[in-house]
């Protein structure tokens, strides 16, 4: 049994903008203000996570973002559908195909492991031509500030899914920035990078990936052997 667990943005998709336009109108409905939203670097975080550090200076702390994600949520995944014929988003090289051909296979299982949260993963999926059921289990930004513990969530769901626990090698984590192969460490799975995202390649090869690609067409012959 293998069980793959993708990030969403720069590793399945280009979304080209809509998390960030959906975020600002939901944290002005929610919170009455965005903070350094235009400048602030997403790659790698968590919804929770970044509403915690731009909203700081206002004097929220990350417990008060997370009793309220619930709602916020909510709200932003109304703006993102609202918004969303205004925007196009586009499959990464080779990542729609590498979906199907695992989906075709009785020994993998595929997830999500992703800082958006649950409801707009489901969207941005949606516009990029992916059903979001073809994603097994999943971990989702507004359950954890902290990356790792996504990773840990996927890890305790896939097993209570498959009925025993996994080793390290059964449990792969695809990624395109630094925080996703430490986040991949945090349950000793195999790190992939794959260089269709944000994060310059001199830092992912400095974040030791097992496997690092130029984007996911050699992953089955690499990575699944």
């Amino acid at each position: 049994m293998k069980v793959v667990l993708f990030d969403i943005d720069g590793t399945l998709l280009i979304s080209r903008g809509i998390g960030r336009e959906a975020k600002r109108r939901a944290m002005l409905e929610c919170f009455g203000a965005t903070g350094d939203l235009d400048s602030h670097v997403f790659g790698g975080k968590t919804d929770w996570g970044i509403l915690a550090d731009l909203l700081a200076p206002q004097g929220y702390a990350s417990a008060d973002i997370g009793r309220d994600m619930p709602a916020y949520e909510a709200v932003m995944a109304r703006h993102m559908r609202a918004i969303s014929g205004s925007y196009d988003a586009a499959p990464c090289p080779y990542a729609m195909e590498l979906v199907q051909a695992l989906r075709g296979r009785d020994d993998t299982l595929i997830g999500l492991v992703t800082g958006n949260t649950s409801m707009t993963a489901a969207i941005k999926l949606e516009l990029a031509g992916y059903a979001p059921d073809w994603f097994v289990i999943g971990a989702f930004g507004n359950e954890s500030p902290h990356r790792a513990d996504l990773t840990r969530l996927a890890r305790q769901r896939a097993e209570a899914h498959v009925g025993r626990d996994l080793n390290g090698a059964e449990l792969i984590v695809i990624g395109d920035t630094p925080a996703d192969i430490q986040a991949a460490r945090a349950i000793d799975a195999v790190a992939v990078a794959v260089c269709t995202g944000y994060a310059e390649r001199d830092s992912l090869i400095g974040s030791e990936p097992d496997f690092l690609l130029a984007d996911l067409s050699a992953f089955m012959e690499l990575v699944m052997g």
